[in-house]
C-alpha cells in the first residue's frame, strides 16, 4: 500500500446508470472529516480521466482499456431491450436476440456492450448517446438493447423494457490508478467490499478501553481466586494433619469400642491393670 491520507478530500468518477449513494453514505459515517466529491463522467472517458489523475477512483463499466489502471468487479448487469409499450415484446416476460431478427436495433456511439455481431438491422447512422437511442426509440424508430440501469435512468412513461436472453453483459467495477492505491482507495475498496470498520485491510482494531478493563478486571479476580483457592487447599491440608494427629494419642473409641488391645492387660477380662480387671474386697486394719 502507497501515499498516505494527506488529500483532504476523495475524488470518485462514476459512469451513467451507476448509484453509488449508499457507498457515499457509508463513507461519510466512517469518515465525516474527509469530504468524497463525486464527478459523473461518461463510461468512455471514465479510463482516461483515472490516468491523468482527475479522480481518485472510479466507478467504471467492464470491458474497458485496463491499461495502468487496477479493477475490482462488483457486479454484472442484466441486458435488456428498449421497446414501445404497444410493441409486441411487451406482451412477454423476455425475449431472445434472434427474435429481434426482424427489427432496425440502434447502435449509439457510446454503447458499453461489446457485441460479436449485432443483433437485428442496422439503422441508417448511429445515435450520439444512450439518450439520444431513446428518443429514436419513443418516436418509433427502432429498439436498443442497453444494461438495465440505464433503461431505469432513462425512462419514459411511453417505453417499457424485458430481458433479452443470450446477449453481452456489462459489468460494473471500482477502478483506480495502479500506483495510487492510497490509504484512502483502501478504505474504499473496504466500503463497496462489505467489510465492517474493524476488518479493514491491514488495520487491526484497537480493543475499547471498556474491553480492556474488563480484561483487567478478569485477570485479577482470576488472581484472586487463584490464592484463595491456595489458601483453602493449605487449610484443608493442616486440618487433615490435625485429624491424623489425634487418631494416634491414643484416646478411647467412643462407647468403649475399639479394634485395639486395652491399655495395660494382655486382654479381655481379669488381667492385672487391665480396664475390664474386678476389684477384691479392700483388707482390713488390725
Amino acid at each position: 500500500m502507497t501515499g498516505s491520507d494527506t488529500s483532504p478530500s476523495f475524488r470518485l468518477a462514476y459512469v451513467p446508470g451507476v448509484t453509488p449513494a449508499k457507498w457515499v453514505r457509508i463513507w461519510q459515517e466512517r469518515l465525516p472529516g474527509v469530504p468524497l466529491v463525486l464527478a459523473g463522467v461518461p463510461a468512455a472517458e471514465a479510463p482516461g480521466m483515472l490516468r491523468e489523475r482527475g479522480a481518485d477512483a472510479g466507478l467504471v463499466r467492464l470491458p474497458m482499456d485496463r491499461t495502468g489502471l487496477s479493477a475490482i468487479p462488483l457486479y454484472t448487469e442484466t441486458t435488456v431491450v428498449v421497446v414501445p409499450k404497444d410493441h409486441v415484446v411487451s406482451a412477454v416476460e423476455e425475449v431472445s436476440v434472434e427474435e429481434l431478427a426482424g427489427e432496425v436495433v440502434l447502435h449509439p456511439l457510446d454503447d458499453t456492450l461489446e457485441w460479436e455481431r449485432l443483433p437485428g438491422r442496422p439503422a441508417i447512422e448511429r445515435p450520439a448517446t444512450t439518450g439520444d437511442a431513446v428518443e429514436l426509440v419513443a418516436a418509433g424508430v427502432g429498439v436498443l438493447v442497453v444494461p438495465q440501469s440505464l433503461a431505469r435512468l432513462h425512462h419514459r412513461r411511453d417505453l417499457t423494457y424485458r430481458p433479452l436472453l443470450d446477449a453481452p453483459t456489462s459489468r460494473v467495477a471500482l477502478s483506480w490508478p495502479e500506483d495510487g492505491t492510497t490509504d484512502l482507495v483502501e478504505q474504499f475498496i473496504g466500503i463497496v467490499r462489505g467489510r465492517t470498520v474493524n476488518s479493514t485491510r491491514g488495520r487491526p482494531a484497537p480493543a475499547p478501553a471498556n474491553s480492556r478493563a474488563a480484561n483487567a478486571k478478569g485477570a485479577n479476580s482470576s488472581a484472586g481466586s487463584a490464592t484463595s483457592g491456595s489458601a483453602k487447599s493449605g487449610s484443608a491440608k493442616a486440618a487433615g494433619k490435625a485429624r491424623a494427629g489425634g487418631a494416634g494419642t491414643g484416646r478411647k473409641p467412643a462407647g468403649g469400642q475399639g479394634g485395639g488391645k486395652p491399655a495395660g492387660g494382655k486382654g479381655g477380662h481379669g488381667g492385672k491393670g487391665g480396664a475390664g480387671a474386678r476389684r477384691g474386697k479392700p483388707r482390713r486394719r488390725s
